[in-house]
């Protein structure tokens, strides 16, 4: 029968019943010899020291030192003795010894000069200099430190992992362990008592080598909650945090398309600066995959390349009669940031699919649309500019690629400097676009804009802000008739317009005690006159989801974009109130527009803006505390009252356990011509309940609740499920486990809808 190894460590007064000394009765050996010894801990004695009280077996004694060749090593003690024939000395009483940043603590120590041996005992704590801690009733050391067998020994690394074995040897600085266990969780509950870890490896051999530092193990098994659930017959991980080349903690998944999934990453420390992970995916469904990310840091900045690939067979989402075919599939993702200079800096993205399912079927992401830029920016106190190149790839089915714009490049400087004769502030600003398209309309755009503005505060606390605005355009445009919405296409050739604008706005904050707390209350009234504008004859490239919101209805011009502005004249008028408590907080805000002339507009149909009486807006947030975030947007008909938009985001709870919900419905009558601002109606709910201190349990769920009355393109039945998730995690310092399922419900392609199930583990320090 296998007994528990004596490891003692400290004896500890605890909330236990009695005077407990810590014993890993988690590593269960046979009983050895009460001898304890640490690797790095003896470097703080001599030179180099391991030692013994007797030397081991197969371990040559060193020869006597000379006095001038004898390393100083320092005491302290309450008693110390020395005897000169023998060159012994001996020191008693808390005792502390120390060479260099290296420390021991015991009860007594015994230093022969002569044959370098230093014995320790009662209690020694010994600290290295990298940090690492050894604890043990006896540690004997000589000052070779290059070979040594060592009866149960115990090693405690610097970030907290134990290493105890039956039996070890070292021999040129890497250490060999017999029946030995590793584990970075603690083994002592909060009052001190001992506990079983949470996970640790048990090993026939281990071999722990401090200048790679690496744990290498040999016939392993791991163990997690007590008991063993994977054979290890070979395994590596760092020692500490440090990190280290080696496998990584593999992901196990079930999806409809695909089937079973195993992946197996192994990651690569190339330099300190530099490092590659390479994940093979093996499917029970479909063929393999590999992905792969190379990382660096470097003086300027830093950047990663990374990509998936396989080969595979591709369900077309463009034709509904289409055969499905075997090809190549893959995914590119790259980014970067480099810091030229303090004002200087260049990023970038690469984001790109063979095709439109790719990222969907592997689970990749769930993005409709990829992005890609490359962009120079130069940022100093008054100034920006940006020099960017874009470009988009569509992942949604139906639209054609060749209709997606490439902007190549996009220029944009501003220039801000104080107004020495008014006291307000100018701003210069300096924009180019142009706009390329395989299969649709070409657009190039330049622009020079300034705006002035000036804030005063009357004597009765009125805050007046007064603005001017000018611009000229000139654009040109070819191949408009491929552009399908009239209103977005322009002239074809060269076209310019002027633009320019003059505002007013009034604010009369009230404060004053309310309910125990703070409460202010802002009537704001704006103008705003310009005069009419050439907008059709110029495209829309940037300005087409127009929508009257809270955070536009003050806006010099509530068009998104530069392609639309908003002319003629209008007054503007509405109130925010604010609440202040200890614990609570309210803001709120309303208001609506009023055109004073009655030329029609650009707006279209829907978007509360048509008519010359706009429709009502506002926002509401509520917070209380961490525990409550409420935010309610809403835009009422200005006629009917009717809910053209109603938006809710609510919080509830803590970090640990909460509950969050959200719902969109927008109801605009929008045409259906207009793809950009389709109505629909969605909820979305989600949450986390902690159990206890380390498990907890999570779900969410998004359904589409548009109908035909709402959306006449839409396919839902008004409450069509998108996407359920429900799971349970675990979680501490030194090990998580969470359990997803998944149940999708669209279906495109070869990403068909179904279940998802995805285990993952993650075990301190074996990251790597």
């Amino acid at each position: 029968m296998r007994q528990t190894a004596p490891f003692v460590i400290a004896a500890l007064r605890t909330g236990c019943d009695r005077d407990v000394r810590v014993n890993y009765y988690w590593l269960h050996v046979k009983p050895g010899k009460n001898i304890y010894w640490a690797t790095a801990p003896v470097a703080l004695l001599l030179c180099d020291p391991l030692s013994a009280q007797t030397v081991p077996d197969g371990v040559s004694a060193p020869a006597p030192a000379t006095d001038a060749e004898k390393p100083r090593i320092d005491f302290t003690a309450d008693a110390l003795d020395y005897d000169t024939a023998t060159e012994i000395v001996t020191a008693s009483g808390n005792v502390r010894m120390s060479r260099d940043n290296a420390k021991v603590r015991a009860d007594r120590v015994v230093y022969n000069r002569k044959t370098g041996v230093v014995t320790a005992q009662g209690y020694v704590t010994a600290i290295d200099a990298d940090g690492n801690t050894a604890y043990g009733d006896a540690i004997t050391l000589n000052e070779s430190l290059r070979d040594g067998i060592v009866e149960n020994m115990l090693i405690v690394l610097k970030d907290g992992g134990r290493l105890v074995a039956a039996k070890g040897q070292r021999s040129g600085g890497i250490t060999q362990l017999e029946r030995a266990a590793y584990t970075p969780c603690p083994v002592t509950d909060e009052a001190g008592c001992p506990k079983d870890p949470v996970w640790k490896i048990t090993a026939v051999n281990v071999t722990y080598d401090p200048v790679k530092n690496r744990v290498s193990y040999r016939n392993a098994q791991l163990s997690v909650f007590g008991a063993s659930i994977l054979p290890i017959p070979r395994f590596s991980h760092p020692a500490n945090n440090d990190g280290g080349s080696g496998f990584i903690i593999p992901d196990i998944r079930y999806t409809q398309t695909n089937g079973l999934e195993l992946s197996v990453p192994y990651f690569v420390q190339i330099a300190k600066n530099r490092d590659l992970v390479i994940a093979p995916h093996i499917y029970s469904g479909a063929l393999p995959a590999v992905e792969a990310k190379y990382r660096a840091l470097t003086k300027l900045g830093a950047y990663q390349v990374g990509g998936f690939a396989t080969y595979g067979r591709l369900i077309p989402t463009s034709e509904s009669g289409a055969v499905s075919q075997r090809n190549f599939r893959g995914y590119l993702d790259a980014s970067g940031r480099f810091q030229l200079d303090p004002r200087w800096s260049i990023t970038g993205s690469l984001r790109a699919a063979t095709d439109r399912t790719f990222l969907r079927r592997y689970d990749v992401s769930r993005d409709d649309r990829l992005r890609s830029v490359i962009e120079a920016e130069r940022i100093t106190r008054t100034s920006y500019f940006s020099f960017a190149n874009w470009a988009f790839q569509t992942l949604r089915p139906g639209d054609a690629q060749g209709q997606i714009p490439l902007a190549l490049p996009v220029v944009d400087y501003r220039k801000r400097f104080d107004d020495p004769l008014l006291g307000g502030r100018f701003e210069l600003q300096l924009n180019s676009l142009m706009l390329g398209r395989t299969s649709g309309q070409d657009t190039q755009r330049a622009f020079v804009g300034g705006r002035w503005d000036a804030r005063r505060i009357t004597g009765t606390g009125q805050e007046i802000i007064v603005t001017g605005y000018a611009r000229a355009d000139a654009y040109h445009s070819d191949e408009v008739e491929s552009t399908s919405i009239a209103s977005y296409r322009g002239t074809a050739g060269w076209n310019g317009r002027f633009i320019s604008a003059a505002a007013v706005e009034a604010r009369w904050p009230l404060i004053g005690p309310f309910m125990g707390g703070t409460q202010r209350l802002t009537p704001r009234v704006q103008v705003v006159a310009s005069p009419g504008t050439a907008n059709l004859r110029v495209p829309n490239e940037d300005a087409r989801a127009v929508d009257l919101e809270d955070s536009n209805l003050f806006a010099l011009n509530r068009f998104p974009g530069y392609d639309r502005w908003e002319d003629g004249t209008r007054i503007t008028y509405g109130v925010d109130w604010g609440f202040e408590a200890p614990r609570w907080r309210v803001d709120a805000n309303i208001g609506q527009s009023y055109r004073l002339t009655s030329k029609p507009t650009l707006f279209p149909d829907g978007t509360g803006l048509t008519d010359r009486t706009s429709d009502v807006v506002g926002r509401t947030t509520i917070k209380y505390r961490s525990l409550l975030s409420l935010t309610h947007r809403f835009r009422l008909d200005k006629d009917s009252f009717a809910i053209r938009r109603n938006e809710l985001d609510a919080t509830f709870g803590t970090d640990k356990t909460y509950a969050t919900i959200s719902y969109l419905r927008l109801n605009r009558n929008i045409g259906a011509e207009l793809e950009d601002l389709r109505d629909r109606e969605e909820i979305r709910i989600g949450g986390r309940a902690q159990i206890d201190r380390h498990w907890s349990v999570f779900g969410s769920t998004i359904v589409d609740m548009t109908d035909r009355r709402e959306d006449p393109l839409a396919q839902a039945d008004g409450f069509e499920p998108i996407r359920h998730r429900l799971g349970i995690d675990y979680q501490d310092d030194c090990l998580r486990i969470g359990f997803t399922w998944r149940r999708d419900y669209d279906a495109s392609g070869d990403a068909r809808r179904g279940n998802t199930f995805v285990l993952r583990l993650s075990f301190r320090n074996l990251g790597r």
